[in-house]
């Protein structure tokens, strides 16, 4: 059993399977520590569950970071992006016109445009 604080630097060179062995030795050992608690353990003991939640979550981290860059990989020049990996922004600016829905204009606009331009005017100044 491991009772020192597991360091992030170090996970993240790990593989997968590594990382999965090491999360449920962690949660043994977590396990154990509070069946300890409730028999009435050792209080030093005691003290490392807290390390050992902390740890836990480290390593769940850093396989949610792996897992989510390789998405990101995987899905790179496809049409769709799931949600979670879309950029976040505001509801408003997510819901906004694209540039090119923005400008586009329909054909009677365009027909209007070119057939009555805007009236130049030419107006003489006084002095």
């Amino acid at each position: 059993m491991s009772t020192a604080k597991v360091k992030a630097g170090q996970l993240w060179g790990k593989s997968k399977d590594d990382l999965k062995k090491q999360l449920v030795d962690l949660k043994t050992e977590l396990g154990q520590l509070r069946v300890q608690k409730i028999s009435g353990g050792n209080a030093s003991k005691l003290t490392k569950i807290h390390d050992l939640r902390k740890s836990i979550a480290r390593v769940l981290t850093v396989i949610n970071a792996n897992q989510r860059s390789q998405l990101r990989i995987f899905y790179h020049n496809k049409k769709y992006l799931p949600l979670d990996l879309r950029p976040k922004r505001t509801r408003a600016i997510r819901r906004r016109l694209s540039k090119h829905e923005a400008s586009r204009i329909t054909e009677k606009q365009r027909k209007k445009k070119t057939h009555f331009p805007p009236r130049k005017y030419a107006v003489k100044a006084e002095a």
